[in-house]
């Protein structure tokens, strides 16, 4: 029986293995997750609105929601109202969506809860987003002119190009189980963008740290207030069990 069960576990893991390499993924890295972090919110939310906003909406999130991160009413009409006039309306993309189905083959979809939908075993939506948008490189052989790791023949142009720069990816061919693969071994810069790398992970971390907090606006309220539910219940635990000693020690 034990033999049987290491048997599934390696066909298992090959087959998991094998996967991989045939999709052309590659491990997730992990997002920062500070959804509690008010300036890296702030700073997530104006590169969206500058950035993502021009192609995808966030349909279900509105701008005055936005108070909840530290902005004021007259801060984000001044700096993040660029596809309406009235802060209480929804984000709705710029793009005409006759316009962007004709560009792209069909409409960008909505990101407002974009960070939850893509969790999946590799892991969170958020790991999901911030390793997507830093693993974009210059592939000639696609309409866009972009390619990505994780999304392979991505629809979708690199947003942030001027930013990040242009990157290759360096693979290494090595063999496995009798079938030669390649391995991605890193990045090599082709032309520098507006930041350097450490600066383009720190903003892509804003971003995907905005992304996760529009999914859920009230997660971290939730969390807090769960942590005292779960304090009151163990408390009502021990102040219940010892009642129910005290109301029962004189039966037998």
């Amino acid at each position: 029986m034990k033999k049987i069960i290491l048997t599934l576990v390696a066909a298992l893991g090959l087959a998991a293995g094998s996967a991989m390499a045939a999709g052309g993924g590659i491990p997730l890295d992990q997002a920062p997750g500070k959804t509690n972090d008010l300036a890296s919110l702030q700073n997530g939310a104006k590169i969206f609105v500058n950035y993502c906003l021009n192609c995808h909406s966030a349909a279900f999130m509105r701008f005055n929601r936005l108070k909840d991160i530290g902005l004021t009413d007259q801060q984000i009409k001044d700096n993040l109202l660029f596809t309406t006039d009235k802060v209480g309306e929804t984000m709705k993309a710029a793009i005409d969506p006759k316009q962007a189905k004709a560009w792209f083959g069909a409409n960008p979809p909505d990101l407002t809860v974009i960070a939850r939908s893509r969790a999946g075993a590799g892991g969170t939506g958020a790991d999901y987003l911030y390793t997507y948008l830093r693993t974009y490189y210059r592939d000639d052989t696609k309409p866009t002119g972009w390619n990505n790791l994780v999304f392979p023949n991505v629809g979708m142009p690199h947003a942030l190009w001027e930013l990040q720069g242009e990157r290759r990816p360096v693979f290494e061919e090595q063999e496995s189980h009798g079938h030669k693969t390649q391995v991605f071994k890193g990045w090599e810069q082709v032309k520098p963008g507006l930041m350097t790398p450490l600066q383009y992970d720190q903003a892509v971390g804003d971003l995907v740290n905005y992304m996760q907090w529009m999914a859920e606006p009230a997660q971290n309220t939730r969390k807090r207030v769960g942590v005292w539910v779960l304090i009151f219940l163990g408390l009502f635990t021990v102040i219940a069990w010892r009642l129910n000693a005290a109301f029962w020690k004189d039966v037998k």
